[in-house]
């Protein structure tokens, strides 16, 4: 009997810790989401105080090469969660059938219109426009459509980022294909002369813009925000094309893999609660998805598009690389 004891007390903690749930959860997501300025931190602050459950962010550059290494890794990742893929990574994304099925609480009262993914993998929690943005005191002239970009006058002027790796840089060929339907190749032959460069994410892109390196740069319609909340400038504006702009709608997503699925669920709840979707505006820059909240007054130089594309996501990743055969050969 005296040798039972300390088994029984042994299998009485082993039992405890099988029962209590694992409190850390690790979360995949893309650079700028969980940079010191953005809304990972935060978020991890209120969810923490919230639930007593600590969040570790591990970043994957931007949101396409944290859908390859998804890949890479299939049905053993390394988190818990996915946070930063969006609606035109949607397809294949989904393919891979590397997520779990959930409904958060308030899901309900989202737009029908944000919620793209019928089967409730992917959960969206932000929304925004592609743009292009100018320096006002740098660009001489200012085009009007996507095509003006061709003339010679802006020769070496844009920056854009590559779609291989990078949401906005796959928003762009996305655009593209939206405005010149099946000759969007011959577009991006004619587009080349205007870029000075294609880094591999958005950040690297947008420190170039604004440390001068050209007077346009892909970004969103919401950067011009930033610049007046934070640095009280209206220095960089959103050029009005035309040709109007697509809407990228981010995502979140509990990994298969993952092992800590009560707290992976408890997040995606926070995600889209009120609590939460404040934090985003004013970290993420993008729009919160809940509707009914009250923007910042700096969002005044947010202008949305008066033309909003839509975008068909179908091959859109096996256009991406079409297109930077293009860049590098024409």
């Amino acid at each position: 009997m005296k040798r039972l004891i300390p088994f029984l007390a042994a299998l009485i903690v082993i039992l405890a810790s099988c029962a209590e749930p694992k409190r850390d959860l690790v979360i995949y997501t893309y650079d700028s989401f969980a940079a010191d300025w953005g809304a990972g931190p935060k978020l991890a602050d209120l969810f923490k105080k919230a639930t007593g459950v600590t969040i570790t962010w591990r970043t994957k550059g931007d949101g396409g090469q944290l859908l390859a290494d998804l890949a890479l890794e299939g049905n053993k990742p390394g988190a818990d969660l996915v946070v930063g893929l969006d609606n035109q990574l949607a397809p294949k994304a989904l393919a891979l059938d590397l997520f779990a099925a959930y409904k958060p609480k308030g899901i309900e009262a989202l737009p029908a219109s944000f919620r793209f993914d019928p089967s409730n993998r992917l959960i969206p929690f932000d929304y925004g426009y592609f743009a292009i943005i100018y320096d006002s005191q740098k660009a001489k002239t200012l085009p009007r459509t996507l095509e003006d970009f061709a003339d010679p006058r802006y020769s070496k002027q844009l920056i854009l980022m590559d779609p291989r790796t990078s949401t906005p840089g796959l928003g762009f060929v996305a655009w593209t294909r939206a405005v010149y339907g099946a000759a969007y190749g011959d577009y991006w032959k004619r587009l080349k002369p205007a870029i000075r460069v294609m880094t591999p994410g958005w950040d690297a892109g947008y420190g170039l813009f604004t440390s001068g390196e050209a007077p346009f740069v892909l970004s969103y319609s919401t950067s011009p925000a930033y610049h007046r909340e934070v640095e009280k400038s209206d220095r960089y504006k959103v050029l009005p094309l035309e040709d109007g702009s697509p809407l990228e709608v981010e995502a979140a997503a509990i990994l298969k893999g993952g092992t800590n699925r009560r707290n992976a669920e408890r997040f995606m709840d926070f995600l889209i609660s009120r609590e939460a979707q404040e934090v985003l505006p004013l970290t993420q820059w993008m729009y919160p998805v809940l509707p009914g909240l009250v923007l910042p007054a700096s969002y005044a130089a947010a202008p949305a598009p008066a033309k909003v594309l839509a975008i068909d996501a179908t091959g859109l990743v096996k256009d991406a690389v079409k297109v930077m055969d293009i860049v590098a050969t024409h």
